[in-house]
């Protein structure tokens, strides 16, 4: 059984043609947007699957049809074998869900009071509520505010909290929705850290949304990218990066001026005094075969390999779709 199956999933708002309320009152006229428009695709247990697209372009509405919040206007869902929304009550004690701009939190309590009312609304055994504590807590650094009112934490604090009190019950699937926004970097590589830790040493299958690149490049190993309500790519993100990543860069710093610089496959797009900026494909141009000539024919005090980031490997593909 796999962990998520979607066929065909389909949702259509009806929204007013009016902007003004009197015209919508007495003269109802409305027009279907497609939100979602008829997507497929599975979740294995145990992936961890980057879904982005642009704003707009449906992952919300596909987040809240999984989580069994609204209900798909055709098409099928099985989440754990389950429909998630005839089944919200059994749905929702086996995912997890941490809204990046949300929180589930109680606001005017400590986080631990907080985490004991989820414990009692679970039902999680004492030893195994403890436990969970304990890891996150170390995983998470969460003792330093644990009796803080949620109000007075800051930012990184109430999201490292919000994202305990998702996953204290233990859920098999995990569903992040930009859960490193606007935090500074040590908050997100916990964040990311302890996300890896889940799917590894947990088996927790995480279906991931985000606008941060860095996130999907750093956690997950498959992406799944929709525009408009329908997937343009569904792959692993190292084919992704093969299919649209276009050229990488080479930068080379040499110990003295070099006037005939050459390296066979790439192409000088800029240079100054001892540097030399290359673009070159890694599919018509190995790696090894470039560096092993670089080294033979240079002396080189140093040199770095730069992939096209994932950020600008979708702006592309997103042109590409919408043309």
């Amino acid at each position: 059984m796999k962990a998520i199956e979607a066929r065909a999933l389909t949702k259509v708002y009806k929204v007013s043609k009016h902007k003004e309320f009197w015209r919508r009152l007495f003269t109802p006229s409305f027009r279907n947007v497609i939100a979602v428009d008829g997507i497929d695709f599975d979740v294995e247990k145990g992936e961890t699957v980057g879904f982005v697209g642009p704003n707009g372009a449906g992952k919300s509405t596909t987040i809240k049809i999984l989580t069994g919040v609204l209900v798909p206007t055709s098409g099928q869902v099985q989440v754990n074998g389950i429909d998630p929304h005839r089944n919200r009550i059994e749905n929702a004690r086996r995912v997890g869900v941490v809204f990046g701009q949300r929180s589930q939190l109680w606001w005017d309590l400590p986080g631990r009071d907080s985490l004991n009312l989820i414990k009692y609304i679970y039902k999680i055994a004492t030893p195994t509520f403890e436990r969970n504590l304990a890891i996150f807590d170390d995983l998470l650094d969460l003792g330093s505010f644990m009796n803080t009112p949620v109000r007075q934490m800051s930012l990184g604090q109430r999201m490292r909290m919000d994202i305990a009190a998702a996953l204290i019950h233990e859920p098999e699937i995990i569903y992040l929705d930009e859960p490193t926004i606007g935090l500074d970097v040590n908050v997100k590589e916990k964040i990311r850290s302890f996300i890896d830790w889940l799917n590894r040493e947990k088996g927790a299958t995480i279906f991931f949304t985000t606008h941060d690149m860095q996130d999907i490049e750093r956690n997950c190993t498959r992406i799944v990218i929709i525009d408009h309500g329908r997937i343009v790519y569904d792959g692993a993100i190292a084919e992704f990066r093969r299919q649209y990543g276009g050229q990488s860069s080479l930068t080379v710093e040499l110990k003295s001026e070099v006037p005939d610089f050459h390296l066979e496959g790439a192409e000088v797009y800029r240079h100054t005094f001892c540097k030399r900026w290359l673009h070159f494909s890694k599919e018509h141009t190995p790696v090894a075969k470039l560096v092993a000539e670089l080294i033979a024919k240079y002396d080189v005090l140093d040199f770095s390999i730069q992939d096209t980031g994932i950020d600008v490997i979708l702006r592309r593909l997103y042109e590409t779709s919408r043309r």
